[in-house]
């Protein structure tokens, strides 16, 4: 299992992808907004989305983990 961390502080503005969804690394799968930007946060290792542990419009801090990875 990987986990995806956020690399700043911030609200997460989109969600890109959806629990099982397969990914690719690369692959974008959370965008935060922080100071006026979009950051996008993308997948570091290929798999299947194991869980996404925020929503929409939270705000989380560096460190966070926002989504699992099963690379199973």
């Amino acid at each position: 299992m990987v986990e995806i961390l956020s690399n700043m502080a911030g609200s997460v503005w989109k969600i890109e992808v959806k629990e099982n969804d397969e990914v690719k690394e690369g692959d974008v799968l959370i965008i935060l907004e922080s100071m006026k930007m979009e950051i996008p946060i993308e997948a570091t290792h290929s798999g299947v989305v194991a869980s996404i542990n925020t929503k929409e419009g939270e705000f989380v801090q560096e460190g966070d983990c926002l989504v699992k990875i099963s690379n199973d």
